[in-house]
């Protein structure tokens, strides 16, 4: 989904569309529809995750063993067919009453009777389909991802790691007999991507459509290697100082201090073959610099552009636009500076460093406050009402280590003192406000 100027979306796809996961247990499928779910969020399209397992958990509070899983166990196997349809319904629901755009039917899906079931109920409610499979094949990834994930499952809060990893490769055993993979002959009908080894190699069968190309593109840029993630905004500027909204000015003195301080705090972490991005704004590279190691410009990484609002300070604002200021207050999100960006453009624009922060290992970026933001949105999993009040103070590392379902977040202050640019949304939003009212949450400056 795409806003123009009043906030209106327009829809990218002709239909609903209807994301299958299929694979056994323990080969990533919920890792995959997880960052799926909020990759597609964090664009604009809205889209929810339905995962059986949760309302087999939901249905049937206590969990004993593998065997309910058996294919003789008629009573588990009638659980989780009512399960199954459960989640199909409120998939109808979400797609067809809700406006949701993508659903993600997280399931182990393991015979083509069960798909044909999927199918037949994506047609008599017009939903397009993608299936995406993970084949593993990998000893060591799935024993590690019966560590880091399925270990932690409620199913086993009771169980020590030995007997919850015992119990677990039993289960897998009950799915391997009934289990069959996509076939690239027998499928070939089918929309579908196929994951092997956790994105070693890639099969891809008739992509129909624009959300069926960036899923694609998006699940062949993920990986699972361990790396961290860091984000920080430049140091103090001249503009920041004054109380002025973007330009392109230097740094103020405190701004150079912070620099030398991460580039002491980044030496100090050791990190191996790490990536540094800027932006192309002096800010951004004048801290860079102090860290004494190569770093790449992004022009993408530029602040929000302001249009005629830049380099000005919010009380002038109010005075010069006070229509604008109060309609920015009203859905700062979707609104767009005359001649300028909207934080929606800019989730837009930033989508290729999103891309390539996927691909790569260990990154610093020297970025601004409203690109922090965004980026924080995505990994953080944060709604578009969330996103523009982000709290990115100056002078503060925000450190991203992503895990199994989600990322672990630092925050660490490099105790170099800063003005404070983070403005509150203040509880008047009308267009009569008075300014005083409109101005009641602006940070202090000179």
């Amino acid at each position: 989904m795409r806003g123009n100027r009043k906030g209106e979306k327009v829809c990218m796809t002709n239909c609903p569309t209807l994301i299958v996961m299929v694979g056994l247990p323990a080969r990533g499928k919920t890792y995959i529809s997880k960052k799926l779910t909020r990759y597609l969020n964090w664009i604009g399209v809205p889209t929810k995750e339905f995962n059986v397992g949760q309302y087999r958990r939901d249905l049937v509070k206590s969990f004993k063993s593998f065997e309910f899983f058996l294919p003789e166990n008629e009573e588990g196997q009638k659980v989780r067919k009512q399960c199954a349809l459960l989640a199909l319904n409120d998939v109808g629901h979400y797609l067809g009453e809700e406006g949701g755009q993508v659903a993600v039917f997280d399931a182990t899906n393991t015979t083509r009777e069960r798909r044909e079931t999927i199918l037949k109920f994506a047609d008599q409610n017009g939903f397009k389909t993608f299936f995406v499979e993970s084949v593993c094949m990998d000893p060591e990834v799935i024993a590690e991802n019966i560590v880091q994930v399925k270990l932690e499952s409620p199913d086993y809060l009771h169980c020590s790691n030995e007997e919850a990893s015992e119990d677990f490769m039993k289960r897998i055993e009950c799915y391997k007999n009934s289990y069959e993979t996509l076939d690239e002959n027998f499928d070939k009908e089918l929309s579908f991507i196929k994951i092997m080894d956790v994105g070693r190699r890639y099969l891809v069968n008739r992509v129909m459509d624009h959300i069926q190309s960036r899923i694609v593109y998006y699940l062949m840029n993920i990986h699972i290697t361990p790396r961290a993630i860091y984000l920080c905004r430049h140091g103090e500027s001249e503009l920041n100082v004054k109380g002025r909204i973007g330009g392109d000015s230097g740094l103020s003195t405190r701004g150079k201090d912070f620099a030398k301080c991460l580039a002491k705090f980044i030496h100090g972490q050791n990190i191996p073959d790490l990536k540094v991005w800027t932006s192309q704004m002096k800010r951004t590279i004048q801290t860079a610099e102090s860290l004494g190691v190569p770093y790449e410009q992004w022009k993408t990484l530029n602040e929000i552009d302001a249009g005629v609002c830049e380099e000005m300070r919010y009380e002038e604002i109010q005075e010069s636009y006070p229509l604008e200021f109060a309609l920015r207050d009203q859905d700062k999100y979707r609104y767009r500076y005359p001649k300028g960006e909207s934080y929606e453009d800019l989730v837009q624009r930033l989508e290729p460093v999103i891309m390539e922060l996927e691909r790569q290992e260990n990154v610093l970026v020297i970025c601004h406050q409203a690109v922090m933001r965004c980026l924080l949105a995505y990994f953080l999993d944060k709604t578009a009402e969330e996103l523009p009040y982000l709290k990115c103070p100056l002078h503060t590392v925000i450190k991203l280590t992503p895990v199994a379902y989600g990322c672990k977040v630092e925050a660490i202050s490099l105790n170099i003192a800063a003005v404070n640019t983070h403005r509150y949304k203040p509880e008047n939003v009308d267009v009569d406000r008075s300014s005083e009212e409109a101005l009641q949450t602006v940070p202090n400056h000179l």
